[in-house]
């Protein structure tokens, strides 16, 4: 059948299974909205307040429900809004295809109104970026533009298309979507075996786990490798939820503001086996001394990761789900008591001293509130800063994928657009959105979207009146120099949430907070904002400075 570049784009995006996009229409993809608007009953268009929101959305949308996220942007400011968005989603692995407009294939090249080189721009930010010209080549190079993302180690793709391929017309041929498998491992059985005896033989084994291990839906196989191994396990921030913090074996996050036991348990073991994880330098803070008692197992499924940060003695290159399904059998069912027991006296006697209370509402008596009145499929979407390391400190959440964070690029800004995405992606859970003041004026202006489509996200805006973060290393590192970072705002976030057309609250106390959330969580179609009083003076603690070891942690301000 012949069908004009706008129908084809719709189509394939059928094909692909997409229901659902998040954009912000413009002159160079009005041809598409048009067929939008005609094909409204068949895909859902979300319409943010700026194209960052959208592409923040499509990356919540992607984290929450484990499918691509999908945007489209004009061009010229629309596609360069979205580049903060395209490269959180790079950093953290997330699924998504971003189509943008583009003038007119006789005005590319020629500084033409709102014209930007979107396949340029892009490159470093994405698994792979295209320009498209020629209307026959747009339905393969869509199709193609999904099958990148979700392959291998997943993550954005670009899709720049001329504003007159939209409307020019070719013969469209219907496609099955491609089955994407598991990624092709380069691991041998001899390796396997390999890896399985440096772990039968381990007496002192700790088992670091990331995102890959959500990314690869290997959350059951992940707990069964612990609970045979019987090794204590940490985290990074991308892998909440994976392991339960009630589990015995479980120490939490590691890393700059992780738990310090499971910084001495690394420090201490005889082995560690690190899974779906790239040691970034928030997690391997001084990467020349991090393990360094320790034999490296690392797998990936990305073989530029491997040695990239931290050297290992062996490297098991295959997607996580695979790689495990293939090494337990390998595996001895063992028991680390005495190990397990130091572990535990660490827990004791050095995790209590992650945080100081202090006067008035504290990081912790907020999230110990939340947490309370949300279940356990409900979602938290956080923003960036201290507020960010608080809710990874006291969360609960004990499914993966209910709490999305930008962990690889702390983008500021992330929180409201990704929980716009998850409640969009999860109708039936609901989703608090965890933010700072900072952050929170990064991302606010989104509240018209949530009031539009009837989304009752609750926002905790936890109020210092500072750059908490940035103030904090001001503070620590900078002779108390706080340079800027105390913007003497006079937001009244109670009005500004009536104004949008949502409801607010202003708490100071533990009782005010608790009936706050009890009415947001009775609130069935408006968004919500408490504003949360809390001490400028107050560090997320434990810190391992920038470069330093776990010998070297700050626990006090």
């Amino acid at each position: 059948m012949v069908l004009t570049g706008s129908q084809i784009l719709i189509r394939v995006l059928e094909e692909e299974g997409v229901d659902t996009v998040f954009g912000y229409p413009g002159g160079a993809v009005l041809n598409i909205y048009d067929e939008l608007y005609k094909q409204r009953d068949r895909v859902r268009h979300i319409i943010t307040a700026h194209e960052q929101g959208a592409t923040h959305a499509a990356d919540g949308y992607a984290r929450a429900s484990g499918k691509t996220g999908v945007a489209i942007v004009t061009s010229g400011p629309g596609s360069t809004n979205a580049l903060t968005g395209i490269a959180t989603a790079f950093m953290d692995s997330v699924p998504m295809v971003v189509i943008s407009g583009n003038v007119a294939t006789n005005l590319i090249g020629k500084d033409s109104f709102q014209e930007v080189y979107m396949e340029g721009l892009t490159i470093p930010i994405t698994k792979h970026s295209f320009f498209v010209s020629d209307v026959t080549k747009l339905a393969d190079t869509l199709r193609k533009a999904f099958e990148i993302a979700e392959s291998g180690r997943k993550g954005p793709v670009s899709v720049d298309i001329a504003k007159d391929v939209t409307a020019l017309s070719c013969e469209y041929v219907p496609k099955q979507k491609r089955v994407i498998g598991r990624a092709a491992g380069s691991f041998t059985q001899e390796r396997l075996e390999q890896a399985a005896e440096m772990i039968n033989r381990a007496e002192r084994p700790v088992i670091y786990f990331g995102g890959g291990v959500v990314l690869s839906e290997a959350t059951g196989e992940l707990n069964a490798l612990i609970k045979k191994t019987d090794a204590p396990a940490c985290h990074s921030i991308m892998a909440m939820g994976v392991l339960p913090q009630t589990d015995a074996r479980s120490l939490g996050m590691v890393g700059m503001h992780g738990n310090i036991s499971a910084g001495l348990a690394i420090k201490s073991c005889d082995l560690l086996l690190a899974v779906g994880a790239r040691f970034s330098d928030r997690i391997a803070t001084d990467n020349k001394n991090f393990a360094s008692k320790a034999q490296i197992i690392h797998i990936d499924v990305d073989p530029s990761e491997i040695d990239k940060n931290v050297f290992c003695d062996l490297s098991l290159v295959g997607d996580v789900k695979e790689v495990l399904d293939r090494l337990m059998p390998l595996l001895e069912q063992r028991e680390h008591t005495k190990w397990l027991a130091q572990v535990r006296q660490w827990k004791e006697e050095k995790d209590a001293l992650r945080f100081v209370e202090r006067h008035g509402l504290s990081p912790r008596t907020i999230m110990e509130e939340v947490e309370n009145k949300l279940g356990r499929e409900d979602i938290l979407a956080t923003d960036v800063g201290q507020h960010q390391m608080w809710a990874c400190q006291f969360n609960r959440r004990e499914s993966p994928r209910r709490f999305l964070t930008s962990g690889g690029l702390g983008t500021m800004g992330f929180g409201y657009g990704a929980a716009i995405g998850a409640s969009i992606a999860e109708p039936a859970a609901r989703v608090v959105h965890i933010t700072g003041d900072g952050s929170f004026h990064m991302n606010l202006n989104e509240l018209c979207t949530s009031v539009s489509y009837e989304l009752p996200i609750i926002t905790v805006v936890m109020n210092n009146h500072v750059l908490g973060m940035v103030r904090q290393w001001q503070s620590s590192f900078y002779e108390k120099r706080y340079s800027y970072t105390s913007p003497e705002r006079r937001t009244d976030y109670v009005k500004l949430a009536e104004a949008f057309g949502g409801q607010g609250y202003r708490v100071t106390t533990r009782e005010e907070l608790r009936e706050a959330l009890s009415k947001a969580f009775a609130e069935t179609k408006r968004p919500t904002v408490i504003d949360c009083e809390v001490d400028e003076d107050l560090y997320v603690l434990p810190m391992i400075p920038a470069g330093k070891t776990i010998d070297e942690v700050i626990t006090g301000a």
